[in-house]
């Protein structure tokens, strides 16, 4: 099985490194980031992973099959986040943060609101007016989502994100209750642009991965698009 070799040691209070990753399998990453938490220490530093899936649904912990309506040749993977069925997919921008909860002294809920802040905030720049909703995580847009998030946290340290619907096929969300809210429309930023304007996605996780760090208050940051991808 393919396997993420990492390792992140050294200065870690204020500092946090961001890794631009080539786009794997769900299972790949989630694996990584459980070795990744249960190997951190109190000098490992916070990591963000920037990435893209292949076509995959994932259940959270209390996920209902009932929600799931047609699988059809897309996989299943049933995951530790919290939350319902959700699905990923190219041109979906994932952001993984493996952060030191208790080093940041911020809770779950304040990792949320800086999560959804950080999302609204950016999406602003491209000219999408976004807001939460009262007892639905994630970010909207006139009642239609756009983002999504899940989190787990074990030792105090958070890891899963969120996911930010770019410019992809959208059509697998018919097959499932997103988030299990039968009937919820997806969305994504191509919408609300013209067709032929080109949204990079890189661009748009360099652009929110600032934010995120503007709301975290990280006062270091390192970047890196190594290969780490590595078959055990």
């Amino acid at each position: 099985m393919a396997r993420l070799s990492l390792s992140s040691r050294g200065s870690s209070i204020g500092g946090v490194l961001i890794r631009r990753l080539t786009p794997h399998a769900y299972g790949i990453s989630w694996q990584a980031m459980q070795d990744f938490t249960n190997q951190r220490d109190v000098s490992t530093l916070d990591e963000i992973w920037v990435l893209e899936h292949h076509r995959v649904f994932t259940q959270g912990q209390a996920g209902k099959a009932e929600h799931l309506l047609n699988q059809g040749d897309i996989p299943l993977v049933q995951s530790d986040r919290g939350g319902q069925v959700t699905y990923h997919g190219p041109g979906q921008l994932m952001i993984y943060l493996m952060l030191d909860l208790k080093r940041l002294n911020i809770g779950v809920r304040a990792l949320v609101t800086h999560m959804e802040e950080a999302l609204i905030d950016c999406l602003s720049g491209y000219g999408i007016n976004a807001a939460t909703k009262a007892g639905a995580p994630g970010v909207y847009v006139e009642g239609c989502k756009i983002a999504s998030l899940g989190l787990r946290v074990r030792k105090g340290c958070s890891f899963h994100g969120l996911a930010l619907n770019v410019d992809m096929d959208l059509s697998p969300f018919e097959r499932i209750n997103p988030c299990g809210y039968a009937g919820l429309k997806m969305v994504q930023m191509k919408d609300f642009h013209d067709a032929t304007d080109v949204i990079e996605l890189d661009l748009v996780a360099s652009n929110l991965c600032k934010k995120i760090i503007h709301q975290l208050q990280y006062t270091q940051v390192n970047e890196t698009q190594d290969a780490w991808v590595k078959h055990l």
